[in-house]
């Protein structure tokens, strides 16, 4: 039994999910010690954190800046959209799934003036009706798109988009939730001036904060913009940057410690580029399996995104998702439901402490537990 197969008998499952994921025994061992969010120790932890997600985000360290934020993922989306967008200021949202769907009601809720535009749940962002949009409206002052959509595993292409937002001279949000630390990417290439992910996806830490990565000159102007209190970007930046590393109201301690555990075995694997080798992997003898077991994805290859994908049902009466799930539960492996409104689709991530073996391993327990 090799140090991976000896960590998953500490849990009864493996998690095949977009995130909470399953991870190592060492990052969750991280969180045996108890921190004081007032002490020197702690806050330059933070501090060093805050350092290495520039440092993996870009190059050009010194235009880019790293604000934390307790909470989900959507918590950091949610303190973006609400802390960056003045009151006159108009945003568009290029959506293709649910968590598109989610930067529109959160923008609806704090009443900022909102355009979308819908690509439905399988096709990508087009730069062209972006094109069309920002030429037909001068008002729109922001855009925002999620990289990876875990409704389905779309991929949207940040680069094509940033180079249409950019032309026309518009700040760029981009929800990177579930890509972040596990695709090569550079915010400052990619012309990205707010950068959202989640300590618990491709980073394979645990659940509990956020962070964005902020074009620094774009977050200084953002002072008094903010609706919340709690939610205040600028703020929390502010008093992260003056009090080295203090956050403004209690911070999930055990949760900060076990990141930063979780990044320095990214580095010991061999950073992004590695990560993304493993996750690609995983896909692909996924997919493949899948197919040779009778099931279909949804996406095309072109558009699927290397972190979870879509099946739909197998074409028969005697499938329930529920049995499957429940029978892999039993066989150690738990798996996500559908989320599209269009189709009867499941969901299986491969992100996470997932490794080439635990694809071949849940092959099995399907073909095993076939019932239908």
């Amino acid at each position: 039994m090799n140090q991976h197969q000896q960590e998953a008998t500490d849990n009864p499952y493996l998690l095949l999910t977009p995130g909470p994921l399953s991870t190592s025994r060492s990052v969750r061992e991280a969180m045996m010690r108890d921190w004081c969010t007032w002490d020197r120790d702690y806050n330059e932890l933070v501090q060093s954190v805050r350092q290495k997600l520039v440092k993996l985000a870009t190059d050009q360290t010194e235009d880019y800046t790293t604000v934390l934020m307790q909470g989900s993922g959507s918590f950091c989306v949610e303190a973006v959209i609400s802390s960056v967008i003045p009151t006159d200021g108009k945003l568009l949202v290029l959506t293709n799934g649910a968590y598109g769907d989610r930067i529109v009601k959160m923008a609806q809720v704090h009443n900022i003036a909102t355009a979308v535009i819908d690509y439905g749940e399988v096709a990508q962002v087009s730069t062209e009706s972006l094109s069309r949009a920002l030429e037909e409206d001068a008002s729109i002052t922001h855009v925002a798109v999620v990289h990876s959509e875990t409704t389905t595993g779309m991929l949207n292409p940040i680069r094509e988009i940033g180079e249409t937002v950019k032309k026309y001279g518009k700040v760029y949000i981009v929800d990177a939730m579930s890509s972040f630390g596990g695709i090569e990417l550079d915010v400052a290439e990619l012309s990205i001036d707010y950068l959202i992910s989640s300590a618990n996806k491709c980073i394979q830490g645990v659940p509990g904060f956020g962070f964005v990565i902020a074009r620094t000159a774009a977050l200084t102007g953002c002072k008094g913009i903010a609706r919340t209190l709690s939610l205040d970007l600028y703020d929390q930046w502010k008093t992260m940057e003056e009090e080295n590393g203090k956050w403004r109201y209690t911070s999930p301690t055990h949760v900060v410690r076990a990141f930063d555990q979780a990044l320095t075995e990214l580095l010991a694997e061999g950073g992004v580029v590695k990560r993304y080798e493993r996750y690609a992997r995983n896909q692909e003898i996924l997919s493949g399996g899948m197919e040779r077991l009778g099931f279909r994805t949804l996406l095309p290859k072109e558009f699927q995104s290397p972190f979870i994908t879509s099946f739909y049902y197998p074409e028969s009466n005697f499938f329930s998702f529920q049995e499957l799930y429940d029978r892999l539960k039993q066989a150690g492996f738990v798996i996500y439901p559908g989320k599209i409104s269009q189709a009867d689709t499941f969901r299986i991530g491969n992100i996470g402490e997932v490794y080439a073996e635990d694809m071949e391993r849940l092959l099995v327990a399907i073909e095993e537990n076939r019932f239908w």
